[in-house]
């Protein structure tokens, strides 16, 4: 019996368990994704033009990225009260959005509908951070597949929920707010007590390896079954009840959890000696700083003389050796300093303040400006780009473009991670590679060939998602773990930054603009033809506009800003090779 309790408490504070329970928090807590497929709804109960609309995404946005208040109550509150309070303001915006948008209160003034869904998405950063703070600090040597995971399936909840909505088969369009409203509080609410930081394992274990082949695994499993039972239902007519096994299925990876625990639970003998117990301290104790030798290199800070010291005496003393060796040859090269200046240096832990007088930092933040903030105007503006082009189910491109931002972010954390492990290259390198090809993305929006909405939506989902794998991971190894919540959630304004400029400013106004000309010219031809009615008709429908013009000449504009950010990543790329090569280099030591 007290071997069943003990198994049972080693579960529950299993690490995996955490991970895959923040995997599906993350999988239900994303209704940002699914604007596309409410905005419609939204511009037709209230009456907006597609400026109004704009600025209602410009407030979801800015609310998805304004985590500073989550990031601080990280360091104060347990993880679950974060959760609590992140689900009470999902439930709050949205459920008073969709009371207004099915007629059953009044219509708000602009402003205060940009206040509710901003409070309301603003829930989503609580959840991000809490499920990355707790992640990261148990995963502290594997933090590329760990974030690019976690944010993939924060990706992949817009095309999940739509499943979810489809599945229970609601009377209309507005139901999709009201599942937005109550499903992300009732997951967070489940799951608010397993997702917390269990202790953190400074060494990569050898079962490591086999577990995240197979939760990558699955999490492509699932992006190609949820991409074909979507295109499925789109295609053929299938039965409710089909659509409910379909739906079902998905839940199937919540017992990778019991797998995983079991894999971990037997340890070979040997591997014991170089694991610490969960240590209480983090990555930026000032203690822990000291007893290390005052080495600011994040690979050297991981290294405690207590694990040393467990080894037997000779081999502790040989290895304290080739450590000192390694500090003296790198501090001569220049690479790693002692700290003998006032400050962090890149690769010790920095707080918000600190970050933000470097380079390095503002390279990221500019970069990530252009690129995701192009990517979001897309998925933003999905909903009317679909219509300009003749499209009448604009409920698939959103799902799509959901499922390629999953695989770009878990991609994109995979292919990363291999870079700086087996290569010692800067990790922005796929940055890079991303932003080119979102700027042919863009382009293929621009001129809206046959079938240029899928290909432009799989480019941009892709390379959107990159860019979310792969920059948190870059921030935490260049600047720390301590004050990760706070610089994560400030590098979130580059989403509302780039959505205000690229869809608040240049989108909407085009559009308007081009709708405003086609209203005038079917204005013109009724009066010609002498109809009255069809004049009127049209006047209704004027802030609609048709054809591959409506986006074309925003869509070349950002292909032009994608460009300057593959060349503000290049100078970062540039800037941190060193770095990365003393970090991951094959010369450094480290225990694995």
């Amino acid at each position: 019996m007290a071997g069943l309790k003990e198994r049972f408490q080693a579960f529950v504070n299993n690490r995996w368990l955490v991970f895959v329970a923040a995997m599906w928090m993350q999988s239900c807590t994303g209704p940002g994704y699914i604007f596309g497929s409410i905005s419609p709804v939204i511009k037709s109960s209230l009456n907006y033009n597609q400026r109004q609309l704009s600025k209602l995404g410009v407030a979801k946005d800015l609310g998805g990225s304004v985590g500073f208040i989550a990031g601080g109550l990280c360091e104060i509150f347990p993880i679950w009260g974060v959760l609590l309070i992140g689900a009470l303001q999902n439930l709050i915006g949205y459920s008073s959005l969709w009371l207004i948008v099915t007629g059953k209160v009044p219509v708000f003034p602009l402003w205060a509908m940009c206040v509710l869904i901003f409070v309301g998405h603003n829930g989503e950063t609580y959840f991000n951070t809490a499920a990355l703070v707790s992640c990261v600090q148990n995963f502290p040597k594997s933090r590329g597949p760990v974030v690019g995971i976690l944010k993939g399936f924060a990706a992949l909840s817009g095309a999940i929920l739509t499943q979810i909505y489809t599945m229970i088969n609601f009377p209309d369009q507005a139901s999709l707010i009201f599942m937005v409203a109550f499903g992300p509080t009732v997951v967070v609410f489940a799951l608010m007590f397993i997702i917390r930081p269990v202790g953190g394992h400074k060494e990569v274990r050898p079962s490591d390896g086999l577990s995240f082949t197979v939760v990558y695994s699955v999490c492509l499993l699932l992006a190609a079954y949820l991409m074909a039972i979507m295109l499925l239902e789109d295609l053929v007519s299938v039965s409710h009840n089909l659509i409910t096994i379909f739906t079902l299925i998905l839940f199937v990876p919540l017992f990778i959890p019991i797998v995983l625990s079991f894999c971990e639970g037997h340890r070979d003998p040997a591997e014991e000696v170089l694991l610490p117990k969960p240590y209480q301290h983090d990555a930026g104790n000032p203690e822990q700083d000291t007893r290390e030798h005052e080495v600011v290199s994040s690979e050297f800070k991981d290294e405690n003389p207590e694990e040393v010291d467990s080894l037997v005496v000779p081999e502790g003393q040989k290895r304290i050796a080739q450590l000192q060796a390694k500090l003296f040859q790198a501090t001569a090269e220049g690479a790693v300093r002692l700290k003998n200046r006032k400050g962090p240096h890149r690769g010790e832990d920095f707080t918000l303040m600190q970050a933000l007088i470097k380079a390095d930092f503002w390279l990221i933040m500019f970069s990530l400006l252009l690129g995701s903030g192009s990517g979001l105007t897309v998925i933003d503006n999905l909903g009317q780009m679909s219509q300009s082009l003749g499209y009448d189910n604009t409920h698939i491109f959103v799902s799509m473009i959901c499922i390629w931002n999953f695989i770009g972010r878990v991609g994109g954390g995979f292919i990363s991670e291999i870079i700086v492990r087996d290569h010692a290259y800067p990790r922005p390198i796929v940055i890079v590679v991303a932003q080119l090809v979102m700027a042919v993305g863009h382009v293929f929006f621009a001129m809206g060939w046959p079938g240029a909405m899928y290909i432009g939506t799989l480019l941009i989902g892709l390379c959107y998602g990159a860019h979310w794998a792969i920059m948190p991971a870059t921030v935490s190894e260049l600047f720390g773990l301590k004050k990760f919540g706070a610089l994560y959630n400030f590098l979130n304004l580059a989403n509302p930054a780039g959505t205000l400029v690229f869809s608040g400013v240049i989108a909407s106004r085009i559009y308007d603009r081009e709708a405003e000309k086609q209203a005038r010219q079917h204005h013109i031809q009724s009066h010609i033809s002498g109809s009255i009615f069809s004049g009127m008709l049209t006047a209704d429908e004027s802030l609609n506009c048709e054809g591959s013009i409506c986006f074309f000449l925003s869509s070349m504009i950002m292909s032009g800003f994608c460009i300057i950010a593959v060349i503000l990543s290049m100078i970062l790329v540039y800037r941190t090779k060193t770095v990365y090569a003393h970090l991951y280099g094959k010369s450094c030591i480290r225990y694995q």
